[in-house]
Protein backbone atom coordinates (compact mmCIF):
# COMPACT_ATOMS: atom_id res chain seq x y z
CA UNK A 1 0.00 0.00 0.00
CA UNK A 2 3.18 1.91 0.30
CA UNK A 3 3.52 2.05 -3.53
CA UNK A 4 -0.06 1.77 -4.63
CA UNK A 5 -1.49 5.04 -2.93
CA UNK A 6 0.82 7.75 -3.50
CA UNK A 7 0.78 6.32 -7.66
CA UNK A 8 -3.22 6.65 -7.36
CA UNK A 9 -3.42 9.88 -5.55
CA UNK A 10 -0.69 11.15 -8.45
CA UNK A 11 -2.82 9.55 -10.90
CA UNK A 12 -6.38 10.87 -9.84
CA UNK A 13 -4.76 14.50 -9.19
CA UNK A 14 -3.10 14.70 -12.66
CA UNK A 15 -5.77 13.34 -14.15
CA UNK A 16 -8.48 15.82 -12.67
CA UNK A 17 -6.08 18.81 -13.95
CA UNK A 18 -6.09 17.18 -17.35
CA UNK A 19 -9.56 17.39 -18.14
CA UNK A 20 -10.42 20.74 -16.75
CA UNK A 21 -8.65 22.11 -19.71
CA UNK A 22 -11.37 20.04 -21.85
CA UNK A 23 -14.47 20.81 -19.36
CA UNK A 24 -14.81 24.12 -18.74
CA UNK A 25 -16.81 24.85 -16.02
CA UNK A 26 -17.18 26.61 -12.59
CA UNK A 27 -16.35 23.27 -11.23
CA UNK A 28 -13.25 22.26 -12.77
CA UNK A 29 -11.79 26.01 -12.28
CA UNK A 30 -12.33 25.89 -9.02
CA UNK A 31 -10.37 22.79 -8.44
CA UNK A 32 -7.69 24.35 -10.85
CA UNK A 33 -7.47 27.42 -8.43
CA UNK A 34 -7.81 25.24 -5.17
CA UNK A 35 -4.84 23.15 -6.74
CA UNK A 36 -2.58 25.87 -7.54
CA UNK A 37 -2.98 27.60 -4.06
CA UNK A 38 -1.85 24.27 -2.49
CA UNK A 39 1.12 24.49 -4.29
CA UNK A 40 1.72 27.98 -3.17
CA UNK A 41 1.24 25.94 0.80
CA UNK A 42 3.83 23.19 -0.16
CA UNK A 43 6.44 25.66 -1.83
CA UNK A 44 5.94 27.85 1.32
CA UNK A 45 6.22 24.46 3.47
CA UNK A 46 9.50 23.46 1.83
CA UNK A 47 11.51 26.75 2.23
CA UNK A 48 12.07 26.35 6.15
CA UNK A 49 13.44 22.09 4.56
CA UNK A 50 15.83 24.22 2.35
CA UNK A 51 16.74 26.23 4.84
CA UNK A 52 17.70 23.24 7.46
CA UNK A 53 19.46 21.61 4.65
CA UNK A 54 21.46 24.34 4.01
CA UNK A 55 22.15 24.92 7.64
CA UNK A 56 22.68 21.28 8.45
CA UNK A 57 25.17 20.46 5.70
CA UNK A 58 27.27 24.46 6.18
CA UNK A 59 27.55 23.42 10.22
CA UNK A 60 28.54 19.64 9.52
CA UNK A 61 31.50 21.43 7.32
CA UNK A 62 32.69 23.30 10.33
CA UNK A 63 34.68 20.34 11.19
CA UNK A 64 36.60 20.41 7.91
CA UNK A 65 39.69 22.24 8.24
CA UNK A 66 39.35 23.56 4.43
CA UNK A 67 35.93 24.12 4.19
CA UNK A 68 35.38 25.79 8.04
CA UNK A 69 36.17 29.61 6.53
CA UNK A 70 33.70 29.92 4.08
CA UNK A 71 30.97 27.99 6.37
CA UNK A 72 31.51 30.06 8.99
CA UNK A 73 30.91 33.14 6.89
CA UNK A 74 27.94 31.55 5.07
CA UNK A 75 26.48 30.77 8.71
CA UNK A 76 27.28 34.22 9.42
CA UNK A 77 25.45 36.29 7.32
CA UNK A 78 22.69 34.26 7.21
CA UNK A 79 22.13 34.63 10.70
CA UNK A 80 22.68 38.48 10.47
CA UNK A 81 20.07 39.11 7.56
CA UNK A 82 17.70 37.03 9.33
CA UNK A 83 17.72 38.88 13.02
CA UNK A 84 18.12 42.38 11.22
CA UNK A 85 15.11 41.91 9.23
CA UNK A 86 12.92 40.19 11.50
CA UNK A 87 11.45 43.91 12.16
CA UNK A 88 8.81 45.54 9.63
CA UNK A 89 10.57 48.64 9.43
CA UNK A 90 13.76 46.69 8.56
CA UNK A 91 12.87 47.18 4.67
CA UNK A 92 13.31 51.16 5.11
CA UNK A 93 16.08 53.20 3.77
CA UNK A 94 19.17 53.47 6.50
CA UNK A 95 18.32 50.42 8.59
CA UNK A 96 20.91 47.37 9.24
CA UNK A 97 19.06 45.57 7.11
CA UNK A 98 18.84 47.48 4.07
CA UNK A 99 22.36 49.19 4.44
CA UNK A 100 24.05 45.05 4.58
CA UNK A 101 21.44 44.51 1.74
CA UNK A 102 22.62 47.63 -0.62
CA UNK A 103 26.82 47.66 0.30
CA UNK A 104 27.48 43.92 0.80
CA UNK A 105 24.65 41.78 -1.07
CA UNK A 106 24.16 43.89 -4.26
CA UNK A 107 27.91 44.57 -4.80
CA UNK A 108 28.33 40.78 -4.33
CA UNK A 109 25.93 39.93 -7.12
CA UNK A 110 27.67 42.79 -10.09
CA UNK A 111 30.74 40.76 -8.86
CA UNK A 112 29.46 36.85 -10.06
CA UNK A 113 27.46 38.59 -12.48
CA UNK A 114 30.92 40.05 -14.11
CA UNK A 115 32.57 36.74 -13.36
CA UNK A 116 30.54 34.93 -15.14
CA UNK A 117 30.36 37.57 -18.54
CA UNK A 118 33.97 36.56 -18.83
CA UNK A 119 32.98 33.00 -18.10
CA UNK A 120 30.43 33.15 -21.30
CA UNK A 121 32.89 34.89 -23.46
CA UNK A 122 35.79 32.41 -22.86
CA UNK A 123 33.04 29.40 -24.15
CA UNK A 124 31.80 31.74 -26.98
CA UNK A 125 35.67 31.94 -27.86
CA UNK A 126 35.76 28.50 -28.08
CA UNK A 127 32.25 27.30 -29.33
CA UNK A 128 32.87 30.31 -32.31
CA UNK A 129 35.62 28.51 -33.84
CA UNK A 130 34.86 28.59 -37.69
CA UNK A 131 35.64 24.50 -37.93
CA UNK A 132 32.54 23.74 -39.89
CA UNK A 133 29.86 25.04 -42.08
CA UNK A 134 27.45 25.21 -39.04
CA UNK A 135 30.00 27.00 -36.43
CA UNK A 136 30.60 29.45 -39.45
CA UNK A 137 27.18 30.41 -39.86
CA UNK A 138 26.82 30.41 -35.78
CA UNK A 139 30.10 32.96 -35.49
CA UNK A 140 28.40 35.06 -38.00
CA UNK A 141 24.82 35.18 -36.43
CA UNK A 142 27.07 36.07 -33.43
CA UNK A 143 28.44 39.08 -34.93
CA UNK A 144 25.33 40.34 -37.06
CA UNK A 145 23.27 40.23 -33.08
CA UNK A 146 26.56 41.45 -31.45
CA UNK A 147 27.52 45.01 -33.43
CA UNK A 148 23.54 45.48 -33.11
CA UNK A 149 25.04 47.31 -29.88
CA UNK A 150 27.51 49.17 -31.11
CA UNK A 151 26.97 52.69 -33.40
CA UNK A 152 28.36 51.86 -36.96
CA UNK A 153 26.52 55.46 -38.15
CA UNK A 154 24.85 54.50 -41.34
CA UNK A 155 25.81 50.33 -41.42
CA UNK A 156 23.54 50.88 -37.97
CA UNK A 157 20.39 50.55 -40.27
CA UNK A 158 21.61 47.80 -42.29
CA UNK A 159 22.29 46.11 -39.21
CA UNK A 160 19.31 46.72 -37.70
CA UNK A 161 17.33 45.46 -40.38
CA UNK A 162 19.69 42.35 -40.28
CA UNK A 163 18.96 41.58 -36.53
CA UNK A 164 15.44 41.97 -36.81
CA UNK A 165 15.33 39.16 -39.94
CA UNK A 166 17.88 37.12 -37.81
CA UNK A 167 15.29 37.12 -34.85
CA UNK A 168 11.89 36.95 -36.76
CA UNK A 169 12.83 34.83 -39.09
CA UNK A 170 15.35 31.95 -38.23
CA UNK A 171 15.66 32.58 -34.17
CA UNK A 172 11.67 32.45 -34.49
CA UNK A 173 11.76 28.90 -36.12
CA UNK A 174 14.34 27.62 -33.93
CA UNK A 175 12.64 28.67 -30.56
CA UNK A 176 9.32 27.51 -32.02
CA UNK A 177 10.82 24.30 -32.94
CA UNK A 178 12.53 24.08 -29.15
CA UNK A 179 9.06 24.86 -27.75
CA UNK A 180 7.32 22.43 -29.45
CA UNK A 181 10.21 19.63 -28.12
CA UNK A 182 9.66 20.54 -24.59
CA UNK A 183 5.70 20.42 -24.80
CA UNK A 184 6.05 16.78 -26.52
CA UNK A 185 8.15 15.72 -24.04
CA UNK A 186 6.17 17.42 -20.89
CA UNK A 187 3.04 15.80 -22.20
CA UNK A 188 4.73 12.48 -22.29
CA UNK A 189 6.36 12.94 -19.66
CA UNK A 190 3.24 13.69 -17.43
CA UNK A 191 1.23 10.74 -19.89
CA UNK A 192 3.69 8.59 -18.05
CA UNK A 193 4.13 9.72 -14.37
CA UNK A 194 -0.35 9.49 -14.41
CA UNK A 195 -0.05 5.91 -15.61
CA UNK A 196 2.35 4.75 -13.13
CA UNK A 197 5.22 4.25 -15.39
CA UNK A 198 7.28 6.68 -14.11
CA UNK A 199 7.95 6.61 -10.44
CA UNK A 200 11.62 8.79 -9.94
CA UNK A 201 9.22 10.92 -7.97
CA UNK A 202 8.81 8.56 -5.11
CA UNK A 203 12.43 8.29 -4.88
CA UNK A 204 13.32 4.88 -6.92
CA UNK A 205 13.44 3.70 -10.18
Amino acid sequence: MKREIPLLIVGISGFAMLIQYFIPTDWSEFIFTYAQDWVIVIGILALPLGIWSLVKANVEKLKVPGERFYSAVLLIGFLVMVLTGLKRESLEYGTAFMTIFTNVLIPIQATIFSLLAFFIASAAYRAFRARSVLATILLLTAFIIMFRFIPLGPISTVNLSAVAWTLSVPNMAAKRAIMMGIGLGATATAIKIILGIERTYMGHD
